[in-house]
């Protein structure tokens, strides 16, 4: 073979390549019962009809359909296909529907009339439907439903379906029902492989024991645990959960929290904050640590606990304050310090208690009793007891506990303090929370600074009793008597001996005292929050009709119904119902006030404007014909969509009752009518007062008489 015979057979076998290629990508009739040409109604189609054997079979590039009846324009390489319409893609993606157009050269499809998508993973259902072969993708703009079993059903005005990621995309009054949650959400993508959900936007997850808000947030819908950022809460039965971050797992009833926490009990309004927190719901319990603060709501001083880690415990009517190590309690007339301190709010007991945490033989251990001041007063010892009335939230009594020790400064002398110890002491408060009777018991000692009535040093009382009673007013010692006194003396200031000024085991801590909420932390380490990583920020959705689609389109030179405003139709201004042209009776239209199924702020609404029932019309130049009536409708009502004759007795040759929702939805009605000299005319009807009625793409076709028999009425499923 010579290089000029090897170059024609290149060449020819290059040609023939290029041709087979585009021959695969032509649309293949695989099988049809009947063939007809119909070039009036349908030029340079092909009309293909089932048979009683089998459906019309269609095939493109691994695609198989079947339908009823198919018009295929062969030189477009485009087909409609109706009734019945099945279309299968590979062993995964199925779709059934009433009507699907479909073009070789685009990989575009357009399904309407009761479609459902599926694949191993979950189930899409809509009115109309687009899929994007060429991209492998479905959406739909006009309301749809996805159904995954284990996960639940999902609801959205907007849908899109990835279908290599089996991913979705929802937009709009988003919805996802199973048996153990609801969740609503303005965006939210879900993974159909996983069950995985992300949040976005205001949303929530309502189960029978809990309520999540988050504006980001993520779902395991298999597994039910999730966690929340952005204006998170969480509302239990008594308690609300709020922070930077958190976790929930709904199968335990537990939710951690990080950063900024802050949980209300509602049922005893008491507040608990701080940045690191878990929740037990079934057990009643709580824990939180880093600043922890527990916060008891009163009417007119709240108190405040505050501990390197703090639990509550018990149920709503019980409940238990614990708090571990460092812990402090303040209220503007009482503060304290121990250890620990535990809180019960059903009994009104508080008890101020050091933990033994090195051996008393340890030289390293320095041991601060619990202390607690009111007004001027100083109060120690080994346990600390107050006592409040839980009804009157006020303080009743106070219990110390072996080695008590009350000391207040004596304003007047430069370092005079006024002292009594004994084993155990007993205080009343009165009715402004301020001790005004002390009790010490048992091996009392006590040093006073006495005075006149000019405040004028008498001198330095010194003694030993089986007890003393001391009465206050406004925190300064008013009076004081002793019972069984061993010995006492009462001695100038200038021959008190200086060692004896102080009793064993005098410990002035008026340093340490917390004056104020924000005292409570003055001693504690840096303060060094969790990073929280998150999720990623929303990222809109691209137009699924973005510039390489609408190239596609208009590469293949045909006008199709997936643009509603492109259809041919009958009816003038389809989007303005304010115009002239349609014919108002006791309604009112305000013009471009939602956006319409294609994206547009361009449908109207029309409102009743009266008590009496309204409606809206347009009648056409034909007279007899069978004819289809199509329009998209949201809102919140009960219409009704006519075909009827203009004038005579306005016959209504077909209606359809429509339970408005708040989703689009495409209405349609078929009806034929016989040459009366009549016009036909269509109609929104039965718009009373309080209906929502949002219009859009009204369309009037005229049914050639070979489809009459395919093209039936669109059923209303929510009509009553």
């Amino acid at each position: 073979m010579n290089k000029l015979q090897l170059l024609l057979f290149t060449l020819i076998i290059g040609i023939s390549s290029i041709t087979s290629a585009q021959e695969q990508k032509k649309i293949k009739i695989e099988y049809a019962g009947k063939l007809t040409i119909d070039n009036e109604n349908y030029p340079g189609a092909k009309i293909l009809t089932r048979d009683d054997a089998q459906q019309v079979h269609i095939e493109h590039g691994g695609a198989n359909m079947w339908c009823d009846k198919a018009i295929h324009y062969s030189k477009d390489n485009f087909i409609e296909a109706y009734g019945n319409v099945k279309l299968k893609q590979g062993d995964t993606i199925n779709m059934t529907s009433k009507y699907i157009e479909y073009s070789g050269i685009t990989e575009l499809a357009f399904a309407s009339g009761d479609v459902v998508m599926t694949d191993p993973n979950s189930t899409i259902t809509s009115d109309t439907l687009y899929m994007d072969r060429t991209r492998q993708q479905a959406f739909y703009r006009s309301g749809g439903t996805v159904v995954k079993d284990s996960s639940g059903t999902i609801t959205s005005k907007i849908g899109r379906y990835y279908m290599d990621q089996k991913k979705y995309q929802f937009v709009e009054d988003v919805v996802l029902v199973s048996e153990e949650s609801t969740i609503n959400s303005n965006y939210f993508d879900f993974y159909s492989d996983t069950g995985y959900a992300y949040l976005f936007g205001p949303s929530t997850i309502t189960t029978e024991e809990s309520k999540t808000y988050c504006e980001k947030g993520f779902y395991d819908t298999e597994n039910k645990i999730g966690y929340a950022l952005k204006k998170a809460r969480i509302d239990y039965d008594d308690r609300i959960i709020e922070g930077d971050s958190l976790f929930f797992d709904n199968n335990k009833s537990f939710a951690s929290a990080s950063n900024n926490i802050k949980i209300t009990d509602t049922i005893n309004n008491s507040i608990v904050k701080g940045h690191y927190a878990e929740v037990f719901k079934e057990k009643d319990s709580l824990f939180i640590t880093k600043r922890a603060l527990a916060i008891t709501v009163q009417e007119n001083d709240s108190i405040y606990i505050h501990a390197d880690k703090i639990m509550v415990t018990g149920k709503p009517e019980h409940r238990i304050i614990n708090a571990y190590y460092n812990a402090r309690i303040f209220k503007t007339d009482l503060s304290g310090k121990a250890d620990s301190i535990h809180s019960d709010e059903k009994t009104g007991i508080t008890k101020l208690i050091n933990i033994p945490r090195l051996s008393k033989g340890d030289k390293f251990s320095v041991v601060r009793k619990p202390i607690l001041w009111n007004l001027e007063n100083q109060m120690t010892g080994d346990t600390i007891h107050l006592i409040s009335n839980p009804e009157s939230e006020k303080i009743d009594s106070l219990l110390v506990f072996e080695n008590a020790f009350v000391i207040s400064k004596d304003t007047l002398s430069q370092n005079g303090y006024n002292q009594i110890n004994g084993k155990r002491l007993v205080g009343l408060f009165n009715d402004k929370n301020e001790l005004n009777k002390v009790d010490v018991t048992k091996n009392a000692q006590s040093i006073f600074y006495a005075r006149n009535d000019k405040q004028e040093l008498i001198g330095i009382d010194k003694s030993k009793s089986g007890s003393i009673s001391i009465l206050f007013t406004d925190g300064d010692i008013d009076e004081y008597t002793r019972f069984n006194q061993i010995d006492g003396n009462l001695f100038p200031e200038s021959k008190f001996p200086e060692k004896e000024k102080f009793l064993k085991g005098f410990d002035w801590r008026d340093d340490e005292r917390p004056r104020s909420v924000e005292d409570l932390f003055k001693d504690d380490p840096p303060l060094k929050l969790a990073v929280i990583k998150g999720l990623e920020d929303y990222i809109p959705q691209d137009d699924f009709f973005d510039q390489s689609l609408n190239d596609r389109i208009n590469a293949s030179k045909r006008i199709y119904k997936i643009n509603p405003k492109k259809q041919k139709s009958l009816l003038l201004y389809p989007n303005d119902f304010d115009n002239l042209k349609w014919i108002k009776n006791n309604i009112t239209v305000i013009k471009n006030t939602e956006y319409a199924p294609n994206g547009n702020m361009e449908a109207d609404q029309i409102k009743n404007t009266s008590k009496k029932v309204g409606f809206i019309t347009q009648s056409i130049n034909e007279t007899n014909g069978s004819f289809k009536y199509s329009i998209w409708l949201k809102g919140q009502g009960h219409v009704k969509i006519n075909l009827q004759e203009m004038y005579g007795d306005f016959t209504v040759y077909n209606k359809l009752d429509v339970n408005l929702t708040t989703n689009w939805k495409l209405y349609e009605i078929n009806a034929t009518k016989e040459n009366d000299g009549h016009k036909i005319r269509c109609a929104i009807s039965n718009i009373v007062e309080g209906d929502t009625v949002y219009s859009w793409g009204a369309t009037l076709i005229k049914i050639p008489k070979d489809q009459v028999s395919i093209s039936q009425p669109k059923k209303d499923n929510n009509k009553k």
